[in-house]
């Protein structure tokens, strides 16, 4: 009896995008996902489809390269 704890989990997630109905494939954090999509600005991290995932990613290419060069 094997089961994807993921989809489970994320069954019941939708993209939180206005206007957007799709099902939720990655969460990030609403700081950054806030420069390239619109949604409730009261949320710490977002819920993004695969769509707007991929938009956020492009859009936030140099912030995140940033970030990543302060984990030393």
């Amino acid at each position: 009896m094997a089961f994807n704890l993921y989809e489970i989990m994320s069954g019941d997630k939708k993209c939180q995008v206005r206007d957007c109905n799709e099902e939720s494939h990655k969460t990030v954090p609403a700081d950054l996902a806030s420069k390239v999509v619109s949604f409730d600005s009261k949320l710490t991290k977002v819920h993004l489809c695969k769509e707007h995932y991929k938009k956020y990613k492009k859009g936030t290419k140099k912030e995140r390269e940033v970030l990543r060069s302060n984990w030393d």
